[in-house]
Order: C-alpha cells, then structure tokens, then sequence
C-alpha cells in the first residue's frame, strides 16, 4: 500500500531527475507534489497532465525516462499556496533543492514559511526534510530558522543533509536539444533535463523511530562531514581542475578531455596522491571502504570516466564558471591544496589546476596573464584568510604556472 506522500521544492534536474525520479520509481508515493514559482514550467507539467520527463546519460546512451502523476503549483498563486500548504502537512518526505540556502527565508511565501505552517498542523506519521543545497549544514540552517518560526521542532520530523555527486544540466539551446536527441522537460517548453544515471546519494541517517523512507536507494551515514569534504575536495576539485586545464587548452567539451593523456594524467594524480592521500590520511580511523587506498581508487577512476562522459556532454565553461567562489582560499583549489599540505603532501597537480583557473578568472579583465598579474591576484586571494600554508601556496602557484 502506498502511504508516502513527497513535496519538493524547486524543480530543476536534481529534484526531478533524483527525488522525485526515485520516489516515482520506488511506488512507495501516493502523492509527489512539487513548489514551483515559473509559471511557464507550471503550466507545461500541468498541461501534460503532471508528465514529464527525464534524459539521463549513461556510458553507452542517453534514456529518456518518463515521470507521471505529479502535482505542481505555484506558491505566489494563493490558491496554489494553500494546497502546498495542506500537501506539507500530510508529507512524509520534503526536498528542498534551491539555488542556495539564502532562499530558505527569502520573501512572504518562503519555503520555510510554508513548511512551518505545513508542519504546525501535520496529519504525518513523521517527516523527514532533504536539504539539497550544497551547503554542508544546510539541514541545520533550515531547521534553525523553522524553529524560530514554530518554538520547537516536533519529535517526529528530521532534517537531513545530503552529499549529491550526480551531474547534471539543464539544456535550454534549440539546436542543442534537436542534436542530442533528448526530450524537453514537457511539451511546450524549449528546456531538457539532462542528468547522469548516477544515484549513490549520501543522507544523513534518520533515527525517527518505526520509520522507514519512502526513497530507499540513499545510503545514510551518521556522519556527512568526511563524506562532504570528499565531495568538495576529490569530486568538485577534480571537475573544476580539468574545467581549467580544458579551457586553458582551448577545450569546449569536457569529453574532449578524454584523449588528452597529459590533462587525464594530471587530474588522476591530484585525485589519488594529492586528495585522495590526504583524505585516507584524515579519515581511516572512520574504517569506511572509501578512506582506503583501494577504496578512494576506485572512487575517482569512476569519476574521472563520469566527468568526460560524452553523453552527459558538459562544457569546460560550465565546469569553470564562477572561478572567483572555486578559487576562494578554503574552496576546492585551494582548499584541497591546504588539506594536502595539513597531511605531508605536495599538491603540485592542483597547483596546475589552480593556475589554470587564476588565468581563466583574469582574462575577463585582462588582455595579458603575466605573472605578475597573476601573483598580485594570489595575494588579492589570500589577503584575508590566516591559513599557515599561504605563503606555500602562491608559490607552488606561480611555479606552476611558469610551468603550463
């Protein structure tokens, strides 16, 4: 008997081609509604009768998976708001997936408004709430802020963090989608979701008790931490070092990546001796298979084929883009370069990837990258930030970029 009911907020490729894909796929649900403020993508689901679909790339093809049933309304539209409302106070399963936490308490009809006034008059058994922003502590953000809202969290809801490596993209170009062959997301819109079939998704592990998930492939963990900086540091890390090298080399496919032996070979090293070692270093004693040698091995080959897969067809723009936020000192350059000098090792792979990227940042205000330009950005970088290896990281840097 089917006694899930999930609603999720946000529906971009994550939301649909993750949670609301596998709460379809579970038939665990009996209602998957989803808050959705562009009206365009509103009136196109709910013209298809609450149909959509999905192209997810996978080593040999791109599938075009079809979702059906689900409910969408607009949470500006009043009447739209109050079935949300009366959705939430019935739901087992909330997804939050935003742009960034910021939205949580953005605006009269916020996602924290809604919940709360779901969850002050729940008719659940329990709920538990994904948080699926990006933010290590997302589920304590939202949580923090709903509390205010209520005085107290009631015993029978949890919020949860989540580690979600899976890529994925939103196609918006007409030609684009006409030449990969894939369906937009319902007929009447020009946009397609495009996500890998990837779904080992980390949770944070629910302790309500007598209560099981209606979404049952995530592997909960009692603590995301190790696993979040495995994310930031090995998988984000790695994306946006051969996003870097890739554009500095005059790539626009990252499967163009592929043949580019010496690019390859450059990002397995960072992966393996450079983040990888450090991480096995930091987190063997959590005796988990992934903070082993062999353990952390196969995770980045697996990624590495992923990243260049040429179904999923990403951009080296799209895996450079924002290179002010990824080059921050404690972001996924340079945070990963820190860890690795913390544990006894040289990060002179990332190092490539950093100067690759301090390039690519600076050719949109300069004709010429020297190095002087590029030290003077180095020390913009670092100004504020007391990390003890700073001094150690612009020169490996600057040595790596004499090197490119």
């Amino acid at each position: 008997m089917k006694k899930h009911i999930l609603t999720g907020f946000g529906f971009g490729p994550i939301q649909s081609g993750l949670f609301v894909a596998e709460a379809f796929k579970s038939g665990n649900f009996k209602r998957i509604v989803i808050a959705e403020i562009d009206q365009r993508l509103v009136d196109a689901v709910r013209a298809n009768e609450g149909t959509y679909y999905i192209n997810i790339a996978g080593v040999g093809g791109i599938e075009t998976v079809e979702v059906k049933g689900i409910e969408i309304y607009n949470p500006t539209v009043e009447k739209d708001r109050l079935q949300i409302i009366d959705a939430l106070a019935h739901s087992t399963e909330i997804v939050t997936s935003l742009p960034s936490v910021k939205f949580y308490d953005a605006g009269e009809n916020s996602v924290a408004s809604l919940i709360s006034a779901g969850l002050s008059n729940s008719k659940a058994e329990a709920t538990i709430v994904y948080t699926a922003e990006n933010n290590n502590h997302a589920a304590e953000i939202l949580e923090e802020v709903i509390q205010k809202k209520l005085g107290k969290i009631p015993a029978n809801v949890q919020f949860l963090n989540t580690v979600i490596g899976k890529m994925s993209q939103v196609v918006t170009d007409k030609d684009e989608i006409l030449q990969k062959n894939i369906k937009t997301i319902s007929p009447g819109i020009d946009r397609a979701f495009l996500v890998e079939e990837f779904n080992r998704i980390l949770v944070t592990k629910c302790n309500i008790k007598n209560y099981t998930p209606g979404i049952k492939v995530f592997l909960e963990k009692e603590d995301l931490l190790s696993f979040e900086e495995v994310k930031l540091f090995g998988h984000n890390a790695i994306h946006a070092l051969l996003g870097y090298l890739g554009a500095y080399k005059g790539y626009k496919k990252m499967s163009e990546l592929a043949n580019d032996k010496p690019i390859m070979q450059i990002a397995r090293d960072a992966f393996l001796k450079e983040s990888g070692a450090a991480l096995v270093k930091k987190y063997s004693h959590l005796k988990d298979e992934l903070f082993t040698e062999a353990g952390y091995k196969k995770y980045a080959e697996d990624l590495l084929v992923r990243i260049v897969n040429p179904y999923l067809d990403d951009t080296t723009e799209r895996a450079a883009r924002d290179p002010q936020r990824k080059l921050g000192p404690t972001d996924r350059i340079f945070g990963t370069m820190q860890l690795a000098l913390e544990y006894g090792v040289k990060p002179n792979n990332m190092a490539k990837g950093a100067a690759a990227g301090l390039i690519y940042l600076l050719k949109a205000n300069q004709s010429n990258v020297n190095r002087q330009i590029l030290s003077q950005k180095l020390k913009e970088i670092f100004a504020e930030d007391t990390g003890k290896h700073n001094a150690e990281l612009i020169e490996l840097t600057e040595k790596a970029f004499d090197n490119l």
